[in-house]
């Protein structure tokens, strides 16, 4: 397996520590709002990742934290006149929703940053006792990035004039522009806690370089995880703030290999809630089904930059479309996991740092032929026993194609109309069974007049909305 490292910048071999399992640790979503497109496509492509490293028969680790701790989460609560408390799970609750909603599986470990202080304070003492971190007379304490020959070689980044003047004029209490804060001191009612350093909050760049140390970090390893991730924006100054903090606080490098998904622009532009195209995904599940948002983003490779408009969706949903059909066609049949040439190529394309177009050219090209061959008089036992395999096959590494082929194809349908339809098709089953022709062809003229159309199928009777 490979996959491209955006620090060193170059497709690398994937050689875990620790043979047969992986560690991943990815960035996850401040809880003070709704879940946006970028926040979706993220946890996509680490779903995605996870998967693969499964198939590839490693043992994963996932973890995916939660910030119920920033300064955005005590503005919201403060205008709604809410607990902060009642504001962060009610903004986690929906994001486990929503993941779910588009087949995002819940990572094994999921700390929060409120859970894992103690963490936070032994890091921030080790960084102060062997130099790399100070306090001021104002009570907070920054990480020298003086004292860290390496710090901006994982960005390479060049911190220009205008940078470091903005930094000079956050805190006239800094002995570097640069350096940034891992306690913040904060003198009024808002959320504080009391640490050794006194009343206040952690850094935000702070909580990540702890919960990994925590959770995953093993003393006879060399990196605290195997890959780190996150969105692109995230490379700097969060990755390299957290690798500096492990690096100079442990026995570790944070991490071996680090991956960056691309931005989601909404129509061209880059998503912003500045802009206001900040396009909120439970907004995008009330239009379309979870895994046709799915299917479309992820359809586009990981590290390129995603322009999302309605056009490319409904082209992405005919895609989909047809893996569903050919579902149909196969509806009944016994589940079938022998091992396929076609899954084999499959899991090749997607081990390639998750070349997802040709691992759904690839499926294209089944469907295709698995149709034309079903069209054709004959029998097709072997082609059908395979046939269903590789959609079991797909629906495990891509999660596309996991549902009844015939409610996939029903959304949209409001409930009331749902119920109107299951009760006319019992009707008119039960007026064919009494042989009362006439009752049947009216029942099934109200079904059709509700905008669907109809299948009698050896399974029962499915309807699909037109």
């Amino acid at each position: 397996m490979y996959i491209y490292d955006s620090v060193q910048k170059t497709k690398r071999e994937f050689i875990p520590q620790n043979k047969g399992k992986a560690t991943l640790y990815v960035c996850g979503p401040t809880v003070y709002d709704d879940a946006h497109l970028g926040h979706a496509k993220s946890a996509l492509v680490f779903d995605l990742l996870t998967r693969v490293l499964k198939a590839n028969g490693l043992d994963v680790t996932y973890a995916r934290n939660i910030t119920d701790i920033d300064d955005k989460i005590i503005k919201k609560a403060l205008e709604q006149k809410k607990d902060i408390k009642e504001i962060t799970d009610f903004y986690t609750q929906a994001f486990h929703k929503e993941m779910e909603a588009i087949g995002v599986s819940q990572p094994d470990i999921e700390p929060k940053a409120t859970e894992s202080l103690e963490a936070m304070y032994e890091l921030i003492q080790k960084l102060i006792d062997s130099n790399h971190a100070y306090a001021t007379t104002d009570g907070d304490v920054y990480f020298d990035t003086s004292s860290d020959s390496e710090y901006l070689k994982l960005s390479a980044r060049v911190q220009d004039e205008e940078d470091k003047q903005n930094r000079v004029e956050s805190s006239s209490m800094k002995k570097n522009p640069a350096d940034f804060a891992m306690w913040k001191s904060v003198k009024d009612d808002t959320l504080t806690f009391t640490s050794p350093f006194g009343q206040g909050r952690p850094g935000w760049h702070l909580e990540c370089s702890a919960m990994i140390e925590k959770h995953l970090a093993l003393e006879e390893n060399e990196f605290s995880v195997d890959i780190h991730g996150g969105g692109a924006d995230l490379l700097f100054p969060h990755h390299e703030n957290e690798a500096a903090q492990t690096r100079c606080g442990s026995s570790h490098t944070l991490a071996n290999y680090w991956m960056h998904n691309g931005f989601v622009n909404i129509n061209g532009e880059k998503m912003s809630k500045s802009l206001g195209n900040s396009f909120f995904l439970k907004d995008a599940l009330s239009d379309y089904d979870g895994e046709v948002l799915r299917f479309y983003l992820l359809s586009t490779h990981y590290r390129s930059n995603f322009n999302f408009n309605t056009e490319d969706l409904s082209v992405a949903k005919k895609r989909l479309d047809k893996i569903y059909r050919l579902h149909k066609r196969l509806f009944g049949l016994a589940q079938n996991t022998e091992t396929t040439s076609f899954q084999e190529e499959l899991l090749k394309a997607l081990s390639d740092d998750m070349n997802v177009s040709s691992a759904l050219a690839l499926i294209d090209e089944m469907i295709s032929s698995a149709n034309e061959t079903l069209d054709t008089p004959g029998k097709h036992k072997v082609l059908k026993r395979e046939t269903i395999s590789n959609l079991y096959y797909i629906s495990n590494i891509l999660g596309f194609g996991i549902k009844n082929p015939f409610e996939y194809f029903q959304f949209g349908m409001d409930e009331e109309t749902k119920e109107k339809l299951a009760s006319l098709i019992v009707e008119r089953d039960e007026a064919k069974k009494e042989k009362n022709f006439e009752l049947s062809d009216k029942l099934r003229d109200e079904v059709l007049a509700c905008g669907v159309s109809l299948m009698d199928t050896p399974q029962g009777t499915f309807w699909e909305k037109i």
